[in-house]
């Protein structure tokens, strides 16, 4: 029987337990890492570089390494009040990292990069700004000029080409590790092992915008790669199966009209019942028309949802808005 997943943090003395102000519409980024010791430094460097002068913050989740990663990354959490990180004691893969950590993040925006090196952090800004522009759920980088050796790209390759194949996701570079996504899209997809490697089918299935972006790739420098050639290609076939279940099972968007003639949401609505002696006002002339037309209901996070909070919707309403 799988032990269950427990989560440790930095401690009370770091400053993102010290009730810090909620990221409004910044953007929180999300690295899961695995004995990555000697890239992590490196890597978080460059995105307080890449992120100059915006509201971020950076999640690391050691996903029980056993290279000296957290002991690093407590000390430098303590020097950075940025830097978020935790720690699983044993592994429990990448899919369960980000997940846990796109709940405790507060940005309206995730950014998700390996903990590898091999993303360029110096590629967000356009795909923030992509994103923000085209009124997009989910950016994915696409790697037109791959920095891996053979078989790694064969592999890659093949595997890419039975997903687009089976899930017709329009997306040529699924297992690009760097992406950006809004906060509260991710956390309404299904939760299941691998389910990164299906982000943009899982998004669209659900009425998502996805676009793609050619991003920069570099040669690792340091470690090892976590994954092979079967990993990439036999198991992702098997995950292929269920995903394909969620995405011929999926009806949105489905638009839904009420008394006036408008769209109505199909979000969930807290504000629906107005205090007594509130005005009522009308419905608007525009009203989204999928799950994830409706504004960000996650802004102002800082829960730490991984313990168990099973209703973030209610819990976003509790402690305020941006």
């Amino acid at each position: 029987m799988k032990s269950a997943i427990t989560m440790t943090s930095p401690g009370p003395d770091h400053p993102s337990a010290q009730g810090e102000e909620p990221l409004c519409g910044g953007v929180s980024v999300l690295i899961p890492a695995r004995d990555e010791r000697d890239n992590l430094p490196g890597l978080i460097a460059e995105v307080h570089e890449a992120l100059a002068g915006q509201r971020y913050e950076i999640i690391v989740v050691d996903d029980g390494s056993s290279d000296g990663s957290w002991s690093w990354l407590k000390q430098a959490a303590q020097e950075d009040s940025r830097l978020r990180p935790y720690h699983h004691g044993t592994s429990f893969g990448q899919s369960t990292s980000l997940w846990q950590a796109a709940r405790l993040a507060r940005g309206r925006w995730l950014a998700t990069l390996d903990g590898d090196g091999q993303n360029d952090p110096a590629d967000l800004p356009d795909m923030l700004s992509l994103a923000t522009l085209e009124k997009l759920d989910l950016v994915a980088g696409h790697r037109t000029q791959r920095r891996d050796d053979a078989v790694k790209r064969v592999s890659s390759r093949l595997a890419n080409a039975i997903r687009q194949a089976l899930l017709q996701d329009d997306t040529p570079d699924t297992g690009c590790g760097i992406k950006v996504m809004r906060r509260d899209v991710f956390l309404r997809l299904p939760y299941f092992d691998h389910m990164h490697r299906f982000l943009p089918a899982l998004v669209r299935a659900q009425g998502g915008k996805v676009q793609s972006l050619a991003v920069r790739h570099r040669e690792r420098v340091a470690g090892v790669s976590k994954y092979g050639f079967f990993d990439r290609l036999w198991v992702g076939i098997a995950d292929i199966v269920g995903v394909m279940w969620l995405v011929r099972r999926s009806r949105l968007p489905s638009p839904l009209e009420n008394i006036f003639g408008h769209a109505a949401s199909e979000a969930i609505d807290h504000g629906s019942l107005p205090l007594v002696g509130t005005p009522v006002s009308t419905p608007s002339a525009f009203a989204p028309t999928s799950l994830f037309d409706s504004p960000s209901r996650y802004q102002a996070d800082g829960h730490d949802a991984a313990a168990g909070d099973s209703n973030p919707d209610q819990a976003d309403v509790a402690r305020g808005a941006c």
